[in-house]
């Protein structure tokens, strides 16, 4: 069902199954340079004042066309109601309805029909420094880069957050390093850009409609050896965010997995895609001498002090809501991913994303032994009575110590041996 508002502003409504170029009349005007989206789900209170103040700093700001979309992703409250009068009210502001929920689902169906030579998005709490945009956005519109990205941890970044969501975002970020191996700092920051050309080429293989749609399309990109802008921004937590942490992080685990699967077996086209775009692979391995055994145990020694550290303050953290054992199992698994990949890169000097799956799959059956000493450690200690804090922490401090000896030999013996 298609309207027109009195700004000659078109809405659209679009069915699940509908195809993307239906989403999108051709506007009767000239086409805008940068289009906005904002997917909303049931967010009658925010999405009026989010939508006059981005309009607001695009008019005083941007110095070319662009456009504001609303994506509704079949909602259930006034939210729709409430876009269609901003769509009336302001001539750039555009509604397409999706009759089913799904970030990556409205982004992939208003992207791909968009006449916009720049694509963005970001979430409807504005928690994202609108200052940032133009910074994200011009290397696109210039050329310079393909993707951008708003980054929450690089350098110069001003966070406000509570530490469970700085921990599950820190760690997420570390898992997607070990197991496909990527190189941008904060794949789930709702501040985003593409280039339209770049996102006809990616779009169609993206497979996620949810939160994980963002991480696929950037490691798709990266894989493909497009260029990834990443902007510092001030971002400032929702405290009232509607986002199920547990849910979202289930899927996008199971993402991670689908991809990695994907890779291995080489079923995604990203060599036809490079050779689309006329980009050359980057970070290619460099054939070389692997580190000295010295130069490998000093490397090895000040990750694992590192890895040890942020091991013990992810157990002082975790312990806090759950058992002795689960605290130690999630914060050794979550920090054994990390000092796997570093000890990759840093200590034996492997480069590149070939085999870093395998890799990571052997470095886990380390883990495994690691956890078996600290565990069973543990559990000799409990055997005797409930220890305080400081007991547990001084066992496992040993019990790491000899894991640490164990780790390096199988790393440098076995995981990452020349020539295996």
């Amino acid at each position: 069902m298609v309207g027109t508002t009195a700004h000659a502003t078109v809405v659209f409504m679009t069915s699940a199954d509908a195809s993307p170029a239906a989403a999108r009349a051709i506007p009767s005007a000239a086409s805008p340079v940068l289009d906005v989206v904002i997917p909303v789900y049931n967010e009658e209170t925010d999405l009026a004042q989010c939508v006059r103040r981005l309009h607001a700093y695009l008019r005083d700001t941007v110095p070319y066309q662009y456009r504001i979309t609303i994506a509704d992703n079949a909602s259930t409250d006034a939210t729709l109601a409430i876009a269609h009068e901003l769509a009336g009210e302001i001539a750039e502001v555009e509604v397409v309805h999706l009759d089913q929920k799904g970030r990556g689902r409205a982004l992939n169906a208003v992207w791909s029909a968009s006449d916009a030579q720049v694509l963005a998005y970001m979430d409807v709490d504005l928690s994202t420094d609108l200052a940032a945009l133009l910074p994200l956005v011009a290397p696109l519109i210039s050329g310079h880069s393909d993707l951008a990205i708003g980054s929450r941890l690089a350098r110069g970044a001003r966070v406000v957050r509570g530490p469970k969501r700085e921990i599950i975002s820190r760690c997420y970020n570390l898992i997607l390093r070990g197991t496909l191996a990527v190189r941008f700092t904060d794949a789930q920051c709702g501040f985003k850009a593409i280039r339209a050309d770049v996102a006809k080429q990616l779009l169609p293989l993206v497979e996620d409609t949810g939160w994980f749609f963002d991480t696929e399309l950037l490691v798709l990109a990266q894989r493909a050896g497009l260029r990834t802008h990443e902007v510092p921004v001030d971002w400032i937590d929702d405290p009232n965010s509607s986002v199920n942490i547990v849910a979202t992080a289930t899927a996008d685990l199971k993402g991670v997995a689908r991809m990695t699967r994907a890779f291995a077996r080489g079923t995604l086209p990203i060599r036809e895609i490079r050779n689309q775009l006329g980009r050359e692979p980057i970070g290619v391995s460099t054939p070389g001498v692997p580190p000295k055994l010295a130069t490998q145990l000093v490397r090895f020694a000040v990750i694992g002090v590192g890895s040890t550290l942020a091991y013990l303050v992810l157990f002082l953290l975790l312990r806090v809501g759950m058992g002795a054992q689960v605290a130690n199992l999630v914060a050794l698994l979550l920090t054994a991913i990390a000092n796997t990949a570093a000890n990759r890169r840093f200590t034996f000097g492997v480069r590149g994303s070939s085999g870093a799956g395998r890799h990571q799959f052997e470095g886990l059956i380390v883990f495994g032994l690691g956890l078996a000493l600290t565990s069973g450690s543990l559990a000799l200690l409990h055997s005797g009575g409930e220890p305080g804090r400081f007991a547990e922490l001084i066992v496992l401090v040993l019990a790491n110590l000899a894991a640490t000896v164990l780790r390096f030999l199988l790393f440098r013996n076995w995981v990452f041996r020349k020539n295996r």
